[in-house]
């Protein structure tokens, strides 16, 4: 739909002269709305240098920004923050009335995502980060933490979305390098502030933080990972970039990072345990944002933690029936859960050896998604990616697994990273839901619809639709006979629903019921059968980025009701393929905007 209309706004002028007038006033006004769009795009491409390199799109009249990183220090992000307050005020203007559908989509989406950043800004700590695609889907209270912050995410960024084909891409990542160390500066800078009106992380986050930190710190300088990758990929190339590199990193990254770290050890020495953001000043108003943010819905933090568990019970009344079927029949669903995740049948060696077999083991499950996927939509995309393990420097504190989308152009495969720093992690029944999450028809499956869109939509994401997506994703799977014959690999799909149940309840009572980070972990251990070794990660996890863990199943609960909605409304035209093509080809969207969608969907449909 999206093509069609740019087609027709290129066309010549003998095209409009045949258009009725409406029509014609309808194409002026979204040509006016989508400069205006566009405009925003190389604005918003400005003040986040990384977004272009991910998109392999700093090429051309966007070349200078390959050699900048966006500005992490306080007056950058005032910058950033009065950009966005800006742009704001010229959405609002925009009369949505003469617009078509697919125009005023773009321009609600757009209007969504700086209205929520704006809110986000005015909280006077933490780090915003919607503006930045590449990390769009957290919100976080601490300048730094674990997860969070240049020293977590610069390294990997240079090593995975900064390509070296050239000697002129070499030197602007030596450029970018030194950034990165002014980033540290800055973020270090913001640290003090935030601490000064008593914003400090919990002394469990600050030690996992600072144990990432040091261990990095301790390693000769041409390991550390943005020495390693341009030496190993500038090898053939004269100008010793290497050298360059680790000087770079020894006079200015190295400085820059241990004034980080005496600053977080000084913020350790007064850190409580207290684990949510209630403790924090404004903090339940921060936290309702953050919800807010993470679900792209109003609901409440009571609400959000009672959804939790009732859908948990639902989800639990089935894989007890399935845990009958394989003779486990005593004990609570998280108890036999746990002892099925022990079962050495089901675990991979805890070794190097072991790692490789789950990759490898990944690659034949998604070789296998990509042949039923024809069943589930119209319209394909090439889905192209990479599975790769979580960097070990940074494993300690990231995720278990997350993906993106390669580049525009497709040169630049999509990853996705699975953390093994534990096998005991993935047993392997828990493997094929997570390719469908993370990879096809998940993440990186969608992330490629949105190049087809204007270019501003692909530099905007919500967290409730691209996790609610990536949860029906997985729920395609099901639906596509990925389980079939495979008791276990379905009850591991049904415990990473239920997972994500859970998290509803420990986001919220972490933040908003003010339960301590022990008694988080073992309720969700316990409940779910999970290894205290995962959730601990997982909790810290949300202790870091307040509300994103509760996008997952409060978007995939929309999704799979407006499914519902359309079979009802539409009878015999309800077609499942088509459904999910106008779900995923409109790309990423606050809840509110997919519903209207879906109508529009609908409507279209019943006179088709």
């Amino acid at each position: 739909m999206t093509t069609s209309r740019r087609d027709f706004l290129v066309a010549g002028s003998s095209a409009f002269a045949l258009a009725a007038l409406p029509a014609r006033a309808a194409e002026t006004a979204d040509a006016r709305a989508e400069a205006i769009l566009s405009d925003m795009a190389e604005a918003m491409l400005a003040d986040a240098p990384e977004t272009a390199s991910g998109l392999g799109i700093d090429t051309g009249a966007r070349a200078a920004l390959k050699s900048r990183l966006g500005d992490k220090s306080p007056a950058g992000q005032a910058q950033i923050a009065a950009h966005v307050k800006d742009r704001l005020a010229n959405l609002r203007a925009i009369d949505l009335q003469p617009l078509s559908p697919a125009t005023r989509t773009d321009v609600e989406v757009v209007l969504a995502s700086h209205e929520l950043a704006a809110d986000g800004f005015a909280f006077p700590f933490g780090d915003m980060a919607m503006m930045n695609s590449n990390w769009s889907y957290r919100n976080a209270p601490y300048a730094v933490a674990q997860n969070t912050g240049s020293f977590v995410e610069t390294p990997d960024f240079l090593d995975s979305n900064h390509p070296i084909n050239s000697a002129a891409d070499a030197d602007a990542y030596l450029t970018r390098l030194s950034a990165y160390a002014a980033n540290l500066n800055g973020e270090t800078q913001r640290l003090k502030h935030d601490a000064g009106i008593g914003v400090v992380a919990p002394a469990f986050l600050l030690d996992k933080t600072l144990k990432q930190m040091t261990s990095v710190q301790a390693q000769p300088v041409d390991q550390w990972v943005p020495v390693a990758s341009i030496a190993r990929r500038t090898k053939n190339m004269p100008g010793d970039y290497a050298a360059k590199a680790a000087a770079i990193v020894t006079d200015q990254v190295a400085p820059a990072l241990t004034a980080q770290i005496a600053e977080l050890r000084r913020q350790r020495a007064t850190a409580t345990m207290d684990a949510g953001v209630w403790k924090l000043p404004q903090g339940e108003d921060y936290y309702a944002w953050a919800l807010r943010a993470g679900t792209t819905t109003t609901r409440s933090p009571e609400e959000v933690h009672r959804l939790g568990l009732d859908q948990l019970a639902a989800l639990q009344s089935e894989m007890d029936r399935l845990l009958k079927s394989l003779g486990m029949t005593k004990g609570t669903v998280g108890e036999r859960m746990t002892a099925m995740g022990k079962n050495p049948q089901y675990l991979f060696p805890n070794d190097d050896a072991g790692r490789q077999q789950i990759l490898s083991f990944i690659d034949g499950r998604l070789a296998d998604i990509r042949t039923r996927l024809p069943r589930a939509f119209a319209t394909l995309v090439p889905a192209k990616l990479i599975v790769k393990r979580v960097p070990v420097e940074i494993e300690a504190g990231a995720p278990g697994a997350y993906a993106g989308a390669g580049s525009m152009d497709g040169s630049v495969p999509g990853n996705y990273y699975i953390n093994l720093r534990d096998t005991s992690i993935w047993p392997r029944y828990s493997l094929p839901t997570l390719c469908y999450h993370e990879g096809i028809p998940g993440h990186i499956w969608q992330g490629e619809y949105t190049y087809k869109l204007p270019l501003i939509r692909s530099l905007l994401a919500f967290n409730a639709y691209s996790e609610g997506w990536a949860l029906y994703a997985e729920q395609l799977g099901d639906e596509l006979g990925a389980y079939d014959g495979d008791v276990a690999g379905r009850l591991g799909y049904l415990q990473s629903i239920a997972y994500r149940c859970c998290r509803l309840v420990v986001d919220t009572g972490l933040h908003a019921k003010r339960w301590t980070r022990d008694h988080a972990i073992q309720w969700f251990a316990t409940t779910n059968g999970s290894t205290v070794e995962d959730v601990q990660g997982e909790v810290d996890r949300y202790c870091a980025w307040p509300g994103q863990a509760c996008g997952y199943k409060v978007g995939h609960g929309e999704i799979v009701r407006l499914r519902e909605t359309a079979k009802k409304a539409l009878g015999d035209r309800f077609d499942f393929r088509l459904f999910n093509d106008a779900v995923v080809k409109g790309g990423g969207v606050p809840m509110t905007v997919l519903a209207k969608n879906v109508d529009a969907w609908i409507a279209e449909r019943k006179h088709a």
